[in-house]
């Protein structure tokens, strides 16, 4: 059901911007996109370092390709104080924020308002003589019961789960094990490696029927045993199942074993991969499921939590390129410099860079739907 919320002045409008984000956010530039006095969300972006004419070009750019957008309001979140002059005040960041306004004139969008919130207060960039008012005047938005806490900035909630030395250590045994036992199957001693190493067998057993175990995966139990775990963390290491749980999340089980026969004959004979599967992989067709891209994630965060640090790079992309795909740049920013801080070679990760460098968001992203107007 829609809701919509309405402002009946700045204050207000500032008390909507975090309930739109789902975050507070910090050291970022916000543009909320508008159709008539109804917006569908907000595009949050950190604040340049250098060159604000093309910055605000892209950002404009950003957010005129949400659909039927024909107007926008910014606003500053800062740690920058007021300049305090003869002539009167200077906001934080004015240049960035003239630049903008003038990108969003040359694209024929309205502006609906124009704010900088600081540490001292909030100001508009639109007064000819801007007046600071206090922080306590912008009024927090009512949301409903369910909608989560937007008190944490643009990176809250990124962080890993925490698991005891001894899970984590029993992980990573089954991991070595599972490495030993796949080993010994493919030189065909698996009498021996089911004697020998029960729990790791029977997580190769699993890998019988990847797709189902990915979809398992996307609501597993509470505590799934530490070999189910080791089994999914060695999937996500390798290449051919990585990309194959990308486009299962992203869909569901028929995409996974569509996913699977393709990778498994490029493997073999070198057909071409499906264009469908690079097509979602780069954010492009119709928009996934997102309570499941939200589940999935759940589950790469925890494989990542439980994983060994060697081998921790595949649910942390996998992470990464979710985060991406519901909208969260901050967050797959974030996991890819995890990435890179435990596997700097790693070819998906630089993959995953580049393509959000060249696409902030997928494509999906700028589907206005009903449902989700404000």
């Amino acid at each position: 059901m829609t809701t919509v919320m309405k402002a009946s002045g700045s204050a207000e409008f500032l008390g909507l911007v975090p309930a739109l984000a789902g975050f507070t956010p910090t050291q970022s530039i916000v543009l909320t996109p508008f159709e008539g006095k109804r917006t569908y969300g907000a595009l949050r972006i950190d604040l340049p370092e250098d060159d604000p004419a093309a910055f605000a070009e892209g950002a404009v750019a950003l957010a005129s390709r949400v659909e039927r957008t024909d107007a926008v309001a910014i606003v500053v979140y800062c740690e920058e104080t007021v300049q305090v002059t003869r002539d009167g005040l200077v906001l934080p960041h004015a240049v960035v924020v003239d630049e903008v306004l003038a990108a969003a004139e040359e694209q024929r969008l309205g502006i609906v308002d124009a704010l900088c919130v600081t540490p001292d207060g909030w100001a508009s960039y639109l007064d000819d003589d801007p007046q600071l008012h206090p922080l306590d005047t912008i009024r927090a938005a009512e949301r409903p019961p369910e909608a989560k806490d937007v008190d944490g900035d643009q990176y809250a909630g990124t962080e890993l789960p925490a698991y005891g030395l001894l899970l984590t250590e029993h992980v990573g045994r089954m991991l070595l094990a599972l490495d030993d036992v796949i080993c010994r199957v493919r030189m065909g001693r698996e009498d021996e490696a089911e004697r020998e190493h029960p729990e790791a067998f029977a997580a190769a057993m699993l890998l019988d029927d990847v797709p189902q175990l990915f979809e398992a995966a996307v609501s597993p139990p509470d505590d799934p045993p530490p070999f189910v775990c080791a089994a999914l963390i060695w999937l996500l290491d390798q290449p051919l199942y990585r990309d194959v749980a990308l486009v299962q999340w992203a869909g569901d089980l028929r995409r996974g074993q569509e996913a699977l026969a393709v990778q498994q004959e490029y493997r073999l004979v070198g057909a071409l991969p499906s264009a469908e599967n690079g097509q979602v992989i780069v954010g492009e067709g119709p928009r996934p499921d997102i309570p499941r891209l939200h589940a999935a994630l759940r589950t790469a965060r925890s494989l990542a939590g439980l994983a060994p640090r060697a081998r921790r790079s595949g649910p942390l992309a996998l992470a990464a390129w979710l985060s991406w795909a519901i909208g969260r740049p901050s967050h797959s920013e974030k996991y890819l410099a995890e990435v890179r801080r435990v596997a700097p070679d790693y070819s998906f990760g630089r993959l995953l860079s580049e393509l959000f460098r060249t696409r902030p968001l997928p494509g999906w992203a700028f589907d206005r739907r009903v449902d989700q107007a404000v």
